[in-house]
């Protein structure tokens, strides 16, 4: 079984400088359990750079398309952050579960189809399927399309 950094540079993805909470809060926490560690991150949104790779809502000023693509980002970001209090990436065994929160309008319900980019995303790097909410809300923060929160198994 390969890595994840290995699979990461496979599927032509890096792992971004871990993003600057707009809040109060960590960006992710580790959890002694008896299967290793627990790594839950607090919702990630699609930032690059420190500016968002979109705004809205999606089925009004963002496409699915992008909203997917924006989902990506989330997941990256997510990948990031717990691979910071984890010890690395390759620390990382599992994705165990994965929250999707959708800014969309109310007649939008393609939610799931914009999880997928988060999914989509762990699905190159990590063996094992993980289970999944997608959930449309009227806003999050900053304005942002999506927001991911990730919960990891890693290696004590």
């Amino acid at each position: 079984m390969s890595q994840v950094s290995d699979r990461l540079i496979e599927a032509g993805l890096s792992l971004p400088p871990v993003a600057t909470p707009v809040a109060a809060y960590t960006p992710a926490i580790a959890i002694k359990s008896e299967g290793g560690l627990v790594v839950r991150t607090s919702g990630q949104i699609p930032v690059v750079d420190g500016n968002l790779v979109a705004t809205g809502l999606v089925g009004a000023e963002v496409s699915p398309q992008d909203a997917y693509q924006a989902a990506q980002v989330c997941a990256l970001n997510a990948l990031a952050a717990a691979a910071e209090v984890a010890g690395g990436l390759d620390q990382l065994e599992r994705v165990l579960k994965v929250t999707v929160f959708v800014a969309s309008t109310p007649t939008f319900t393609g939610q799931a189809a914009v999880a997928n980019g988060a999914s989509d995303t762990f699905g190159k790097l990590f063996d094992q399927p993980h289970i999944r909410s997608a959930v449309g809300v009227a806003s999050l923060p900053l304005g942002a399309p999506c927001e991911v929160e990730v919960e990891f198994l890693a290696r004590a």
